[in-house]
């Protein structure tokens, strides 16, 4: 009996023992401390006892039907700073190489519509918009050439300024019959470029021969028939050469206004009154050779026309 009830005893014992030997409960997310139990392995029904061990990071368990994802982090490139290149004179040299120069295109208007391929102009009908002719002058006093600009453009402004200005110079005296009618009609000052005051005189003598070529002499009109006769269009910086270059073939080769064989020559006083600036590179009979289809004798005998001074109106 009494072996019986150590039996049951023991049984007891034993079946505590086990109850008190239980897992761990669920470890939170965050790092936690484990702890180890000690069972006695005589399965005593004595307390275990419990040691601390090191922290341990755990593996978290996520919750039931919750999927935790990495958060992921895009990383963006931080824009490049683009290279800033001061290129600013390699603008201003385009600038200028393609810059507009002055625009003669209303002067224009009034050629071609007002004067003949002969070199004739409609006075009347350029004094019935005079206004028109006026506001190009005053253009031209407001646009005076600098350094910058080129030779051409210089030589088509200052051109097209005295042609304009005959014309006005005509429309303020008519009616008349030569410009010779007129008081010192190269000396008059009536008009302001920049600030200053020009007359014809100075225009042609102290500009436009002082830029060394002569063609110009067939360029500028003087209102008078024996005058080269007036281009029926604007001198413009990009045609001035072929203009001039037509200009002085077309007036060399009119038989109105100088005669040409190979060995005797009339030729208009235009050689004369400014036979030094004809003479720059050899004789005048050298120069006419230049444009002339006869070919003229350096021999040759030269005689100078009278000048018509008549007006060159149609």
């Amino acid at each position: 009996m009494r072996n019986t009830i150590y039996l049951l005893v023991a049984i007891i014992i034993a079946s505590c023992g086990s109850s008190k030997r239980t897992s761990p409960a669920p470890q939170s997310p965050e790092i936690v401390t484990q702890t180890v139990v000690t069972v006695p392995q005589n399965g005593s029904g004595t307390t275990p006892d419990v040691q601390e061990s090191d922290s341990i990071e755990t593996p978290q368990t996520p919750k039931e039907d919750c999927v935790e994802l990495p958060e992921v982090i895009e990383v963006v490139p931080a824009p490049e700073t683009p290279e800033i290149i001061d290129d600013s004179n390699q603008y201003l040299d385009e600038i200028v190489e393609v810059r507009t120069t002055f625009d003669h295109s209303n002067f224009n208007k009034i050629l071609v519509q007002n004067v003949s391929k002969a070199g004739n102009v409609n006075y009347d009908a350029i004094k019935r918009n005079w206004s028109t002719l006026r506001a190009y002058i005053t253009s031209l006093g407001e646009n005076m050439p600098t350094e910058d600009w080129s030779r051409n453009e210089k030589l088509a402004y200052w051109m097209n300024a005295y042609n304009a200005m005959t014309i006005d110079l005509i429309l303020r005296h008519q009616p008349l019959e030569s410009i010779k009618d007129i008081k010192d009609p190269w000396k008059q000052r009536f008009w302001k470029l920049g600030e200053k005051y020009y007359n014809l005189d100075e225009i042609e003598h102290q500009i436009l021969r002082k830029m060394g070529d002569p063609r110009i002499h067939f360029g500028i009109n003087c209102a008078s028939f024996s005058c080269p006769p007036l281009l029926n269009e604007a001198f413009t910086a990009e045609k001035v050469n072929s203009q001039l270059k037509s200009l002085a073939s077309k007036f060399i080769n009119d038989p109105k206004r100088n005669t040409i064989t190979t060995d005797r020559v009339e030729i208009s006083k235009i050689f004369d009154w400014f036979a030094k600036d004809f003479k720059t590179s050899g004789s005048v009979i050298d120069y006419l050779n230049k444009y002339s289809e006869t070919k003229i004798s350096t021999n040759a005998k030269v005689r100078y026309m009278d000048y018509n001074w008549a007006l060159n109106d149609q």
